[in-house]
């Protein structure tokens, strides 16, 4: 226990250093390299991060990054990619390596302090979830006692799983594999009975990569809270508060009914929080040192934020909006008030 306790601290005092090593500054390293480096998942998975068929990145989690990026650059397409597996991200982050995380990645207390990172806010409400093959005729979790169950490491589902099983004073076998697409090979393989990783993730796998998807079945629990949203490093003020914006901006446009369709025609709108939003009226740009256009650019280039679950989630997934519909319909998306 002592030598665990001593490792835990020294990769703490790790992950400071190694943030206090990396410019403080990134707007203005950003600007002189003349593109956002986004961390996305390497994993292809579809609906958050995932590679067309024109080789061309796309997703909910994507469209953070390219947000970012129009409204520091006023173009959405200056973002170079950077795919990384659940245990590369951090560190990718706290090195430099990459200037935002934006990863389908929860937001925990540790992950929010220990690591010297700052979530930016959630884009997607999400859960732990199981998959597994019907023909083994399992209808719930809680027949899960004894399973061999497939994981990756450095994840919230990894600590959930356990907690799970110990709570309902059930046995499992973990296999634990590092690479998302190695993780449903096995699965696929028989070397476990069970995946488990986000419900959105399940979803995703089961609509792409398994080949007869109706031979699977996603049980009816959901087992945990995963907020899941974009990361940079502590103590990186301006452009946590540019990246907090950028996705807030997004959500602000949703519920004032604008969209990259008709932004044109709200320029002329006489509603001063649209006129503010998309720099009619001079203010916002100028507390975020961006361009008065810097909303306007956002919506133009990438849409507000229902455009871009439609696009990505609904329309690739076949999920429905739920709790990551906007407030006003019984959702939990809320744009802090842009003023």
């Amino acid at each position: 226990m002592k030598v665990l306790k001593t490792l835990a601290v020294a990769s703490a005092l790790t992950a400071t250093a190694m943030v206090g090593a990396v410019s403080a500054d990134t707007v203005d390293d950003v600007k002189k390299k003349g593109f956002v480096q986004c961390g996305v998942n390497g994993g292809n998975l579809t609906g958050f991060s995932s590679v067309n068929d024109k080789g061309v990145w796309e997703g909910i989690d994507v469209d953070v990054c390219r947000a970012v990026a129009a409204a520091v650059f006023g173009d959405a397409s200056k973002v170079k990619y950077t795919p990384l597996t659940a245990q590369q991200r951090f560190t990718a982050l706290q090195s430099g390596e990459i200037d935002i995380l934006s990863r389908n990645t929860t937001w925990t207390l540790s992950r929010d302090t220990k690591l010297g990172l700052n979530f930016v806010g959630v884009n997607f409400y999400d859960g732990q979830g199981f998959m597994i093959k019907k023909a083994l005729g399992v209808k719930s979790a809680k027949e899960l006692d004894g399973a061999t169950v497939c994981v990756e490491p450095g994840t919230t589902t990894e600590l959930n799983l356990a907690d799970y099983f110990r709570a309902n004073k059930m046995a499992f076998k973990p296999v634990v594999i590092e690479n998302m697409n190695e993780v449903v090979a096995a699965y696929l393989a028989g070397r476990c009975d069970v995946y488990t990783t986000d419900a959105s993730g399940l979803a995703s796998q089961r609509m792409t990569s398994v080949p007869n998807p109706d031979d699977h079945i996603i049980l009816p629990e959901i087992i945990s809270k995963e907020p899941l949203g974009p990361v940079v490093r502590h103590g990186d003020d301006k452009w946590m508060d540019i990246a907090r914006w950028s996705m807030t901006a997004m959500v602000e446009a949703e519920e004032k009914g604008i969209t990259s369709k008709n932004v044109d025609a709200m320029l002329k709108s006489n509603d001063p929080g649209i006129k503010r939003l998309l720099g009619v009226t001079a203010g916002l740009g100028e507390a975020l040192g961006l361009d008065e256009k810097w909303a306007y650019n956002i919506i133009k280039q990438v849409g507000n934020y229902g455009e871009s679950y439609e696009m990505h989630i609904k329309a690739k997934l076949g999920l429905d909006r739920g709790v990551n519909d906007l407030w006003t319909r019984g959702g939990l998306m809320y744009a802090n008030p842009a003023r």
